[in-house]
C-alpha cells in the first residue's frame, strides 16, 4: 500500500521553521545571543554599569570603587564562612578555594597564537590604509574619503565613551535581533549591495584612472 502524501504546502506568512540551535564558538557569541538570559543579563548589565560610571568618575575612581566593591563582598563571606565554622566547630576549605585553586594564567602557546593573529589583522590593516591614503583606486579612496567625512560628523555629536557604550549595548542587541530575522535583514542587504555594485561599476566605466593596469595585476 503506497503511503499518504500529505500536502505541506503553506504560505510563508503563516509557517515558520522552528529556531534551530546553532553551534556557538565560545563563551563570547553564547552571552551576545542570549542563550543563557541570566548569565548574559548580569554581564550586560554589569559593564553597562562601569561604562556609564566611567561618564561621571575617572578610570582611576572606578577601578578603585570596583575593586573595593569586589573585596568587601569577598571579605564579608570570608568572615561570615569563619564565623560558622566556629559556631558548628567544622573545619571547611575556603569558601573561595575552587577559584584559588583555578589556573589563570595565560598559557605561552595561546599567547604566541593570539600575537601571530593579531599581527596578521595589522598587516592586513596597514597595507590597506596605505592602498587608501596613496589614492591607488580611485573608486575605492572616494568611498574612503566620504566614510571619514561622516566620521567627523560622528565625533562632533559624540565623544569616545558614549561611541562606546552605543557599540557594547549594540553588540548585545543586534546579534539577537539579526538572528530572530536573518531572512528579512539578508534580502534587504542583498538589494542594497546590489545597488551599489552597479553604481561602483558605473562609476569605474566613467573614470578609467580608478581601474589596475592589467601588467600590475599580474604583478601581485
Amino acid at each position: 500500500m503506497a503511503p499518504k502524501k500529505y500536502n505541506n504546502s503553506r504560505s510563508n506568512s503563516s509557517y515558520m521553521a522552528p529556531a534551530v540551535a546553532l553551534p556557538e564558538r565560545g563563551p563570547v557569541e553564547a552571552l551576545v545571543y542570549w542563550r543563557d538570559p541570566i548569565s548574559s543579563g548580569i554581564v550586560f548589565g554589569a559593564t553597562l554599569v562601569v561604562l556609564l560610571s566611567f561618564a561621571y568618575m575617572s578610570l582611576i575612581s572606578v577601578v578603585a570603587y570596583l575593586a573595593m566593591f569586589i573585596q568587601s563582598g569577598c571579605i564579608l563571606l570570608r568572615l561570615y564562612k569563619t564565623a560558622l565554622q566556629t559556631v558548628n566547630k567544622t573545619n571547611e576549605s575556603h569558601p573561595f578555594q575552587e577559584y584559588l585553586d583555578l589556573d589563570i594564567r595565560l598559557p605561552q602557546e595561546k599567547a604566541e597564537e593570539v600575537s601571530k593573529l593579531a599581527v596578521v589583522h595589522v598587516n592586513a590593516v596597514l597595507v590597506e590604509l596605505r592602498r587608501l591614503l596613496l589614492a591607488e583606486d580611485l573608486v575605492d579612496s572616494a568611498k574612503f574619503f566620504g566614510i571619514l567625512w561622516v566620521l567627523t560628523y560622528v565625533g562632533a555629536l559624540f565623544n569616545g565613551l558614549t561611541l562606546i557604550i552605543i557599540g557594547f549595548v549594540a553588540l548585545f542587541t543586534l546579534p539577537k535581533v539579526y538572528e530572530n530575522n536573518k531572512t528579512q535583514i539578508d534580502q534587504n542587504i542583498e538589494v542594497v549591495r546590489s545597488k551599489i555594485a552597479e553604481l561602483t561599476n558605473k562609476v569605474r566605466a566613467a573614470i578609467p584612472i580608478g581601474k589596475k593596469n592589467p601588467e600590475t595585476k599580474k604583478k601581485e
